[in-house]
């Protein structure tokens, strides 16, 4: 049922009558906020910068995975790495450098593909899809798929594990915001699709495989023709291509908007956002790098895909970062700088976020190339030397 009452703010001692606008002088805002900034929240104003940790013990910390150390391909989807995962969602990363020579189907759930390098062609029973870097793929549960790249390629796999991707509710903006709809490609039974169904025993050709996962188990199933042999389709399930160059994000010149503003593809138990260049706030009053915040019911996960990352520092394309909910965490030090010069107009950023409502578990292979540095990367005194 909606929510139809007004909620009624409090407040108390020095705060700010518009969150993220018109701090009190020198103080640090803190939002914690619950339900992945859709719930109720608090806005408070400290004289220190919240990550202004100087040590830190236990497995409760922020992390960093470095995936350009990958170099090893693989041939078969099935075989990424699993970086983080719980039940709901599984986050790898695949790297291929020749054509699949086998057909794979996800029986877990719907998967999502983000092209972060590389380009080439993508088979799939519903027809032909050519991929370039920055492409969005999604692939509903039990679709079979194959990938031929050009080039080597780099993915990240998202698995809605037992779920379906859906697209966000655009609320007030309309269904327009952020990507039109029309926006979004669907593959095509081309010449292409047509050319490598001829590719079987019947025309000189081999048998084809299928590589079947379900329950993280792997089943194969051989047949004496390619099984990609449709003729025809119809329905409102299909798979989708979408690039980032095509999102619009929302903004606002006099505030701050939330991570949630950005989000663009969502599950039952979390939601991928996409952040991509957009003007910096130019009212002098509001907060112009991403705010201090314990998003207490998520786990946060972004991957920085290019440009320039002015809120973090020691990061590069290919890196990425975990924050388990539970504590604080916010803009490196930099980003202060950065945010106050005025020659600064927009930022130059495109990066992926999952924020999950379960905890994550982080893989073996995520270990072997994590930033063991990261936790201390957050410098108490340069936030002094930042606000001088």
């Amino acid at each position: 049922m909606a929510k139809t009452w007004i909620p009624m703010i409090h407040s108390e001692g020095q705060a700010s009558r518009q969150a993220h606008v018109a701090l009190p002088e020198g103080t640090f805002e803190r939002e914690m906020g619950k339900e992945g900034f859709f719930g109720p929240a608090a806005h408070l104003y400290h004289q220190n910068p919240p990550t202004g940790w100087i040590d830190w013990e236990g497995p409760l910390k922020p992390r960093a995975f470095d995936t350009t150390k990958f170099a090893d391909a693989v041939d078969c989807p099935w075989q990424a790495r699993l970086l983080l995962g719980n039940a709901h969602v599984k986050y790898r990363h695949l790297l291929l450098t020749a054509a699949m020579d086998h057909l794979v189907r996800n029986g877990d759930g719907d998967e999502l593909l983000f092209v972060h390098d590389g380009d080439g062609e993508l088979f799939c029973d519903f027809g032909h899809l050519s991929y370039a870097e920055g492409d969005y793929i999604m692939l509903p549960r039990g679709t079979m798929w194959r990938l031929e790249p050009a080039r080597p390629s780099r993915f990240l796999l998202i698995e809605a594990t037992n779920d379906s991707y859906r697209l966000p509710e655009k609320g007030l903006v309309g269904p327009h915001a952020i990507f039109d709809p029309g926006v979004l490609q669907i593959p095509a039974l081309d010449d292409a699709f047509r050319a490598q169904q001829q590719k079987g025993p019947a025309s000189g050709g081999r048998n084809w495989r299928v590589v079947i996962k379900r329950r993280d188990q792997l089943s194969t199933v051989t047949y004496p023709y390619n099984p990609l042999d449709v003729v025809g389709w119809k329905g409102d399930l299909t798979a989708v291509k979408l690039n980032w160059r095509d999102i619009r994000p929302l903004m606002s010149h006099r505030y701050h908007l939330p991570p949630s503003a950005h989000t663009t593809f969502l599950a039952s138990r979390f939601v991928v956002c996409t952040f991509v260049p957009r003007p910096i706030e130019s009212d002098p009053q509001a907060l112009k790098v991403p705010f201090f915040h314990n998003n207490d019911d998520y786990d946060e996960v972004i991957f920085y895909h290019r440009g320039e990352f002015f809120s973090r520092d020691n990061i590069h394309p290919g890196m990425i970062t975990l924050h388990p909910c539970g504590f604080p965490h916010g803009p490196h030090p930099k980003a202060f700088a950065t945010g106050a010069k005025a020659a600064r107009k927009e930022t130059d950023e495109v990066a992926v976020m999952l924020d999950t409502r379960d905890a994550l578990d982080v893989g073996a292979a995520a270990e072997s190339v994590e930033f063991g540095g990261y936790v201390a990367s957050w410098n108490p005194q340069g936030f002094r030397q930042a606000a001088e």
